[in-house]
C-alpha cells in the first residue's frame, strides 16, 4: 500500500468534511450520508485494508464527538437562559 498517497487522501478528506460541514451543517442527513458514502469510497480505494478501515473509524469517530460536543454546548447554553 502506498501509504504516502493513503494519508494525502486522508488530509484530503478531512479538508472535504469540513467544506461539506460548513455547506449542509452536522445535523444535516446530507452531511452523514456523505460521510458513510465517501469513508466507504476511501476503504474500498484501499481493498480494506485493515489500517484503512482503523483510520476511516478513527475519523468517523472524530466527527460523532465533534458533534456530541457541540450539541451538548448548546444544550447547556440553552439551560444557562
Amino acid at each position: 500500500m502506498d501509504y504516502k498517497a493513503f494519508y494525502a487522501d486522508v488530509a484530503n478528506w478531512i479538508y472535504q468534511s469540513n467544506h461539506m460541514a460548513i455547506k449542509y451543517g452536522l445535523d444535516n442527513y446530507d452531511y452523514w450520508q456523505w460521510v458513510a458514502t465517501s469513508t466507504g469510497e476511501l476503504c474500498d480505494k484501499y481493498q480494506n485494508n485493515p489500517l484503512v478501515k482503523m483510520q476511516v473509524t478513527l475519523l468517523f469517530q472524530w466527527l460523532e464527538n465533534v458533534y456530541e460536543e457541540r450539541k451538548e454546548n448548546e444544550l447547556n447554553e440553552s439551560r444557562a437562559k
